[in-house]
């Protein structure tokens, strides 16, 4: 490192109570950092009391123990108050997470020293449009999901950048993700990866029928608006929590965030290409793929 960081002072550590081991290894972490004189608190991350110390800036940094799906709800509680995350992976796959849980004890040591980095991961707004007004806002980590709902059908959205159109899709959905979003559902649809220190936004479409198949990235600083044309049902979903339904004519505006994710991270930013290729050849979510087959 360069130049040292100032060590955090106080810790919330928090365990998703839906892992079983998560809690335990908390209180193992949490008695590592209090052997070493650092306050350290444990807490379930659906505990209301415990996160909401966190929103109001009682710690320096969040460790989050679990998989992605963790370090998204940790992410949503951090980003807004600016208060660093850090992953501890007890989860089964981890793109987010930064530490496995056979190495934590050997990696802390550097967290009380100084010695890291803070990477820094765009965010998205993402403002629902009904019948020209803006019905709720809400703060995007990973990715914003127009789709079809119940009905096994496409639906057809529109999408319009900066308010020109740009394409229309006939399509099981459309994604506009975050770079960190195109490790998601935008990979599981065939979209490209693109490396996490980029504020660009991802649009992909779902099992296009009849139109463009390809991905577009917009340029930094575009804002996109995607306007939904069906005669069915369609729903909107951001970072996979509970759908909200859209009607005919109902949109999502999208655009960067002004703030940012900050991700505590111990290696060169080279990490994230080193660790993609492990995740893509080795985990079971993906089978192992080699020269881009999968056996």
């Amino acid at each position: 490192m360069a130049q040292l960081l100032t060590p955090p002072e106080k810790i919330a550590i928090m365990g998703h109570p839906d892992i079983p081991e998560a809690l335990q290894v908390a209180h193992n972490v949490a008695d590592f950092l209090k052997d070493r004189e650092v306050e350290a608190d444990v807490g379930s991350l659906h505990d209301e009391i415990f996160r909401q110390a966190v929103t109001n800036k009682q710690y320096d940094l969040v460790i989050a123990l679990g998989g992605d799906g963790t370090m998204l709800r940790a992410g949503h509680l951090c980003a807004p108050v600016g208060i660093p995350l850090l992953g501890i992976n007890i989860g089964h796959f981890g793109f987010l997470v930064e530490l496995k849980r056979t190495d934590w004890r050997n990696t802390l040591p550097k967290l009380l020293s100084g010695d890291f980095r803070y990477e820094e991961r765009m965010m998205l707004k993402a403002h629902c449009v009904r019948d020209g007004e803006e019905t709720s806002i809400s703060d995007v980590i990973n990715d914003v999901v127009v789709a079809r709902g119940q009905y096994v059908r496409p639906i057809e959205v529109e999408a319009f950048l900066d308010g020109s159109f740009i394409s229309g899709y006939v399509a099981d959905g459309l994604i506009a993700a975050t770079p960190t979003g195109s490790t998601a559902y935008a990979l599981a649809a065939g979209g490209p990866i693109l490396p996490p220190e980029i504020r660009n936004i991802l649009l992909m479409p779902v099992a296009p029928h009849l139109s463009i198949d390809r991905a577009v990235v917009l340029s930094e600083g575009a804002s996109v608006f995607i306007r939904v044309k069906t005669k069915h049902e369609a729903v909107v979903s951001v970072d996979g929590q509970e759908p909200v339904h859209l009607a005919s004519g109902d949109g999502v505006k999208i655009l960067a965030h002004e703030k940012s994710l900050k991700m505590v991270r111990f290696e060169d930013p080279g990490y994230f290409y080193r660790n993609l290729t492990i995740h893509m050849e080795h985990n079971p979510l993906f089978g192992k793929r080699i020269n881009g087959k999968s056996d």
